[in-house]
């Protein structure tokens, strides 16, 4: 895994890992063979699953017996004779049920509240709108959410709102920048360009040129959003 910041050495994962939300663009290198069965979680979904503070795992890719002490050779050893992904996913989701937290983690489910909100609008509602509908200060959010998230819900709708972006790039005909960025709450264009950089390593013109000579396999990245269903 090659983290775009360029102080942070490549990672090299033999086995389980954990990784929690980026704020910045990486690349995962596989080599030619590769089976790997995962979970893709909602941003704040891990919480329930782990004990680890989620500003802990952000940007990070982590092997998973930090996270789940001796658990990888555990779960590589019963999926090693599995054949079909139905059976593998199975024994994911035991293990994930096992680890499921008796109780809510505290501040929880004020996180999945506004962290629905935020994932429905794009992130284009005012974090200051947020905390006043959820009846809490802007301090107490943003500390949920680095707790569950693992970054502030203003950093989380950055994100949410240039995954619409990039999901409405339709590289197989004209694309008019300025009016993408406005629909998708973009009123700057010069942040916007900025913002373009620094998640895909690409002016808006580089970026499509890319995608136009290595397009992408048919249903990706996916049509109905960055984030899982529930």
């Amino acid at each position: 895994m090659r983290d775009s910041e360029p102080s942070t050495p490549p990672v090299l994962v033999a086995g389980g890992f954990f990784t929690g939300v980026w704020t910045r663009r990486f690349v995962v290198e596989y080599p030619g063979r590769v089976r790997l069965a995962g979970v893709h979680f909602k941003p704040w979904g891990i919480s329930p699953f782990v004990d680890v503070v989620a500003t802990e795992l952000r940007d990070r890719c982590v092997p998973a017996d930090a996270v789940w002490p001796r658990a990888a050779d555990r779960i590589r050893d019963r999926l090693g004779g599995l054949s079909s992904p139905t059976e593998t996913l199975r024994v994911v989701e035991e293990e994930l049920r096992a680890r499921l937290a008796e109780t809510a983690p505290r501040g929880l489910d004020l996180v999945q509240h506004t962290g629905r909100r935020l994932e429905t609008a794009h992130g284009t509602i005012p974090v200051g709108v947020l905390s006043d509908a959820a009846g809490v200060s802007g301090n107490h959010l943003a500390a949920q959410f680095k707790s569950h998230v693992g970054l502030t819900p203003k950093r989380m709708a950055r994100i949410y709102r240039f995954a619409r972006l990039i999901l409405s790039v339709d590289a197989l005909g004209p694309v008019d920048w300025p009016d993408l960025a406005h629909r998708c709450g973009y009123f700057d264009q010069a942040h916007f360009s900025k913002e373009f950089k620094d998640f895909t390593g690409h002016t808006p013109t580089g970026y499509l040129t890319l995608r136009r000579r290595l397009p992408a396999e048919k249903g990706f990245p996916p049509d109905d959003g960055p984030m899982p269903a529930e």
